[in-house]
């Protein structure tokens, strides 16, 4: 019998037993222009079913290695394949820089920028802003290149794999700076509440780690930008104090796992992403689900959370308050309006999580909240759509590349795609 093919978390089984793994973009047009149902799986670190297939998957982390830096242009091109973790390892020794990274290094460009993984940070945009260019495979296996200031650029960027198969991203690039990151033990909701916008907006990336069970943010992740002047906070800030050693987001998981902390200056590439590249990161075993409000309803919102926390707490591994600046792409969480994250890492129990999600979502409607396309949501696909000013440009955009389905799925299927 054929091994069973899962996600990194273990809570999707793909409905397909075929794995196609080319070593060449030619090769990779070939299985592409022959092939029927066809999805392509990065490094499956999505939590919901966006890569499932009936037909076959496909990755590309086996196609050539591009990492191709352009000075002049301040440019990068990426294979797709690549994860962001080997792709600083080689910006970082050149004096180059990306804007943003996600908590996990362990994730592949071209499988972030596809569902609109983000990072932190209020002036930060998500990872997919930095995309100046994209080049994929269409479902009759020729190649494409969008190019930022084409007309369908904003549509072609975030696309949920359903343009082709993205084989390399051209993205932004910036000189090289260093990130000094500390940890506050112990904000008290109260404290929180009052000054919210003041913490999440503290730094260049903030992050606030709640498990619920007590009244008091458990940690507040500080990430500063060394030339944006002194560090801006003291030893105890709004009643928090500082850690005196270093921490990890998860409960009961090993702080040695985590990017260096105690406000020593490193490279942004090892500061920004909460674990460290060498380390499996978080928990493994569990279920994520992730929020996009605007950032005008972040009190709001928290008390949502404040009031749901004696439900909220006993499946809850840990969940996050971070911050993301707002974008043009069109089926982008984080479209048009700076966002507030409502990050949930849940225990692995999917039978308890619904009734939970159930509740959770219907509080959080009325605010605008919108799912992350990678992580676990019931919210009803009709609702969904309605969250996005340029669903049925993107959905145009789709037919128009891809009119057979050849890369759709139950997922894209469901919810309009």
């Amino acid at each position: 019998m054929a091994t069973a093919l899962k996600n990194w978390a273990g809570n999707v089984e793909f409905s397909t037993h075929t794995l196609h793994r080319p070593l060449s973009v030619e090769q990779l047009q070939e299985i592409v222009a022959s092939g029927d149902r066809l999805r392509v799986l990065g490094t499956g670190h999505s939590f919901s079913t966006i890569a499932d297939s009936t037909g076959a998957l496909i990755t590309v982390a086996d196609l050539p290695r591009r990492i191709e830096i352009d000075e002049d242009r301040r440019a990068v091109t990426v294979s797709a394949g690549t994860r962001f973790g080997e792709l600083t390892q080689v910006l970082e020794p050149a004096g180059w820089a990306l804007h943003n990274l996600g908590s996990l290094p362990h994730i592949s460009v071209g499988g972030a920028v596809a569902t609109g993984t983000h990072g932190s940070g209020i002036t930060n945009g998500t990872l997919a802003t930095a995309v100046s260019a994209v080049e994929f495979v269409t479902p009759t296996g020729s190649l494409a290149r969008v190019e930022r200031g084409d007309a369908d650029f904003e549509g072609s960027v975030i696309t949920l794999g359903s343009l082709g198969v993205v084989t390399a991203l051209t993205l932004d690039i910036q000189p090289t700076y260093q990130i000094e990151q500390r940890v506050y033990d112990r904000m008290f909701l109260s404290a929180l509440r009052v000054n919210l916008h003041e913490v999440l907006t503290a730094a260049y990336s903030v992050s606030v780690f709640l498990t619920w069970k007590r009244p008091f943010a458990d940690q507040v992740w500080v990430k500063h930008r060394v030339d944006a002047g002194p560090w801006p906070h003291g030893r105890d800030w709004l009643g928090a104090t500082l850690a005196p050693s270093q921490r990890n987001p998860v409960p009961g998981q090993d702080p040695g796992f985590t990017t260096e902390q105690g406000g020593v200056p490193g490279p942004w590439n090892q500061r920004l992403p909460h674990f460290r590249l060498e380390f499996t990161p978080s928990a493994g075993d569990e279920i994520q689900s992730e929020y996009l409000l605007p950032i005008e309803q972040a009190v709001p919102a928290l008390d949502v959370l404040s009031s749901l926390a004696d439900t909220i707490a006993p499946i809850l591994h840990v969940s996050e308050l971070r911050t993301i600046r707002g974008d043009e792409l069109w089926l982008s969480e984080f479209y048009q309006r700076d966002t507030i994250a409502l990050h949930f890492t849940w225990h692995p129990d999917p039978v308890a999580l619904a009734p939970v999600l159930r509740e959770l979502e219907a509080r959080l409607k009325p605010l605008g909240a919108r799912p992350h396309w990678g992580k676990v949501f019931s919210i009803p696909p009709a609702e969904v759509a309605a969250l996005y000013p340029r669903f049925a440009d993107a959905q145009a955009l789709i037919r128009r590349y891809d009119p057979d389905g050849k890369f759709q799925n139950e997922f894209t299927d469901t919810y309009g795609l």
